[in-house]
């Protein structure tokens, strides 16, 4: 594992009950957001393959979301104070330690992978083996949902997240690295500021053909 992920493990495991209370409920203050998720989940039941992975899954309450938004969702996190939290929270949902860049998953057996702001952490240069992962994992047909800061310049921004280092992405740029690992994006959603930087909250969603 990677010197940056044992820091970001070690960062989320010290705030797990403070995380947890910030974004419980976070969706129901962010309707575009809320919508973007519904139309994931709607579109992923449309495959016929209800199975789907939220990677970065945090305290589990996205997970949760998309097991009442009808998906056999399953939730997976590099943090193992996280996972005990989600296992705590959501006892009828399973939740397992993972890396993003090695999901313990069989290949292309899921309708979709929810990536809610859990690529932010990760470097550019790791960024394509990373999504190169999730395809493999994905059916043909399978949709992947993607969130992260969005900014207006030409490159990604390394900033200080108030957990640990992050990167801002222009959405052009992220969603050509989407294509380079041969998914096709076919949604954005771009809307205000995700936080005082200025960065815009960034959704991607894309089909593996």
């Amino acid at each position: 594992m990677a010197q940056h992920q044992y820091e970001t493990r070690a960062a989320y495991d010290g705030i797990v009950e403070l995380y947890a209370s910030m974004f419980a409920d976070r969706l129901e203050t962010k309707p575009i957001t809320r919508n973007m998720i519904g139309t994931f989940a709607e579109l992923v039941r449309g495959t016929g393959n209800p199975r789907a992975a939220d990677v970065g899954c945090g305290p589990g309450h996205l997970t949760a979301v998309l097991r009442d938004l009808g998906l056999d969702a399953f939730g997976l996190d590099l943090s193992p104070a996280m996972v005990g939290h989600a296992r705590r929270a959501h006892p009828t949902l399973r939740f397992d330690e993972a890396r993003m860049e090695a999901l313990p998953v069989e290949d292309g057996s899921l309708g979709g992978v929810l990536a809610h702001y859990s690529m932010i952490h990760t470097p550019p240069r790791e960024l394509p083996a990373l999504l190169a992962e999730q395809v493999r994992v994905l059916a043909p047909g399978g949709l992947l949902l993607v969130s992260f800061f969005g900014t207006d310049g030409p490159e990604p921004v390394r900033f200080d997240h108030k957990v640990t280092p992050a990167y801002s992405w222009p959405p052009d740029r992220f969603a050509e690295l989407l294509a380079g690992a041969g998914l096709v994006t076919f949604a954005r959603l771009l809307h205000d500021p995700a936080s005082e930087r200025g960065f815009l909250d960034a959704h991607l969603l894309a089909r593996r053909p």
